[in-house]
C-alpha cells in the first residue's frame, strides 16, 4: 500500500507488519500469534527513562480499559530482554515489554518509527484490530508524552 514513496511508516489501513520478539522473560511475542485480538503496540525510546517511565505506568494504572476493550499492550524499545525484565520488576508491569534489541531496532524501522541518530524507536502507538489491520496510529515529538486520553480515543476506533 505505498503510494511512491510520500507516505512515512505504517498507517491505518495498512497490514500490520508482522514480527516476533523476546518479552522481558526471553519468551518469543509474535504478532500474528494475536490475530483474533486486538493489540496495542507502544514504542518508547528506552526502559528507566523518564517521560517513558511515566507514560508505561499510566498504561500499567490504567490497564483496565485496554482489558475492558479485548486490547492486549505490547510495549517495544531497543533494550535487551534482561534490561526489560529489571524494568517490568522495579514497576510492576505486567504486562509484554519487548526487546527490539537486534537486529537493532528492526522492528521500530518496519514500523517507519526508528532514529537511527540516536539508536531508538520513536514514541508512537499502533492499534491493531483482530484482523491484524491498523485502526488508529498516533505519535509525540521526543520529550513528549503520549496522552491517556489519546488512547481511550484510539481504542473508541476498534
Amino acid at each position: 500500500m505505498h503510494d511512491g514513496g510520500t507516505r512515512q511508516g505504517v498507517q491505518p489501513g495498512d497490514i500490520a507488519p508482522d514480527f516476533s520478539l523476546p518479552n522481558q522473560f526471553g519468551e518469543p511475542v509474535a504478532l500474528s500469534g494475536l490475530r483474533g485480538s486486538a493489540v496495542a503496540i507502544v514504542f518508547y525510546p528506552f526502559a528507566f527513562s523518564g517521560i517513558c517511565t511515566g507514560e508505561l505506568c499510566e498504561l500499567r494504572d490504567n490497564i483496565a480499559d485496554f482489558a475492558a476493550a479485548g486490547v492486549k499492550l505490547l510495549a517495544v524499545s531497543v533494550d535487551t530482554k534482561y534490561t526489560l525484565r529489571a524494568y517490568a520488576r522495579a514497576e510492576n508491569y505486567d504486562f509484554d515489554l519487548l526487546a527490539d534489541f537486534w537486529p537493532h531496532g528492526a522492528v521500530a524501522q518496519a514500523y517507519g518509527v526508528f532514529d537511527p541518530e540516536r539508536g531508538m524507536a520513536g514514541r508512537s502507538t499502533f492499534l491493531v484490530d483482530a484482523n491484524g489491520v491498523v485502526a488508529d496510529v498516533f505519535s509525540t515529538p521526543t520529550g513528549q508524552a503520549r496522552p491517556l486520553e489519546r488512547y481511550r480515543q484510539a481504542l473508541e476506533r476498534l
